[in-house]
């Protein structure tokens, strides 16, 4: 009798929502403890290696991973003629686990990759900078500090103690790497791995610098001074070269990569280069028209022409006076939404020049008089 063979994603103890990282590390994990160097003469062990890794050769391939979603195993179920149903099954090709040094890698611990020995650059850094919205608008130059590895200062980055030097690794001859010969279903294969005396640095250091303990470098905090831009806005991004971390064994630093988060103003709003403002004006000034001052970002005023009759919600324009657009000379407008305000508190006397007023305009505001009296007035 023919036993059904396991689902694929619970052959690997994976979710079918897996990505290829999770597929791959589960894959990894099993190999190495049923493989049969690990279990010799253990036929169960083999005959688990060889279904988990024909799990991996399908689901770790895209287009054989959605036949295998949608048809199941039934893709690979043999057809009359010899040929195989969908696109073929398992052939042990491991092209699909990204080439002989995947395998090596899995198989031995990551012998199968060559370690880097000589100069590294350094690590890249972020740094979250907090700017004012007028700082942001106008630009700035902050002092800011950012704690970073460095190249010590007593050995230089060497990591020897000042008056000697670092020697070559007698183990695996400054290379880094030690080689050795595996037996393995495939054969015997020969591979290397990082030396396990020198680290993959290829040198030793008999006398370690006292200040760095050997590493050839140090943890300090930095203060590098930031040339904000105008323009800036949350989320914005400038580039400091050089500015990371020191690099390994004497590698070019990384870089500083500055994030602009600007706070909100109680007045001023933006819509990229446009800087967007509400003018409170009074019932008044709108029915009779005049200036309105509005004070700008630059601590500028202008005069804004109301006309006669403007009504709560109109937008006028103050050319070239907004924000400057990043990397350009020219400047947003402002954009001024005039609002009428209507009092909430009056007195007897602006009460009655108001109800005066209402009478010139033909309105009757007295409570028999209001839309409900004049209805009943037409209605008689």
């Amino acid at each position: 009798m023919v036993m059904a063979k396991r689902d694929y994603y619970e052959v690997l103890g994976v979710e079918r929502s897996a990505d290829e990282g999770d597929i791959k590390k589960a894959y990894r994990k099993l190999a190495r403890q049923y493989h049969p160097d690990v279990n010799p003469g253990d036929a169960s062990a083999a005959d688990k290696f060889k279904e988990i890794t024909e799990a991996y050769e399908v689901l770790s391939d895209a287009d054989k991973r959605a036949k295998y979603d949608r048809f199941g195993h039934a893709a690979f179920e043999q057809v009359p003629g010899g040929g195989q149903g969908g696109f073929g099954g398992f052939s042990g090709d491991f092209g699909g686990f990204g080439g002989m040094e995947d395998i090596m890698d899995m198989m031995f611990g990551g012998g199968g990759r060559r370690q880097r020995s000589g100069p590294e650059r350094g690590a890249d850094l972020q740094y979250e900078l907090e700017l004012e919205f007028v700082e942001a608008a106008l630009g700035k130059e902050v002092e800011v500090e950012v704690p970073r590895t460095e190249n010590c200062d007593i050995c230089k980055g060497s990591g020897a103690k000042p008056g000697t030097k670092a020697e070559t690794c007698s183990q695996c001859k400054g290379t880094g790497q030690t080689s050795y010969v595996q037996n393995t279903i495939l054969g015997r294969i020969s591979s290397v791995r990082t030396c396990d005396r020198c680290q993959g640095t290829g040198k030793i250091i008999p006398t370690p610098c006292a200040a760095c303990g050997g590493r050839g470098l140090v943890r300090r905090r930095r203060k590098v001074t930031v040339r904000v831009p105008a323009g800036v806005d949350t989320g914005t991004r400038l580039r400091m070269s050089g500015e990371g971390e020191a690099g390994p064994r004497g590698g070019p630093p990384g870089d500083l990569f500055v994030v602009m988060r600007v706070r909100p103003h109680a007045v001023f709003r933006r819509n990229g280069a446009d800087l967007l403002l509400d003018l409170h004006i009074s019932f008044p000034k709108a029915a009779l028209g005049g200036k309105a001052r509005v004070q700008l970002i630059e601590d500028e005023t202008v005069d804004l022409d109301i006309s006669p009759g403007i009504q709560s919600g109109t937008v006028q324009r103050i050319k070239g006076k907004g924000i400057a657009k990043l990397g350009s000379v020219y400047r947003g407008d402002v954009v001024v939404t005039v609002i009428v305000d209507t009092p909430k508190k009056l007195g007897a006397k602006e009460r009655e020049l108001l109800k005066q007023l209402a009478l010139a305009l033909g309105e009757h505001l007295d409570d028999d008089k209001g839309f409900f009296g004049r209805v009943r007035d037409v209605l008689r």
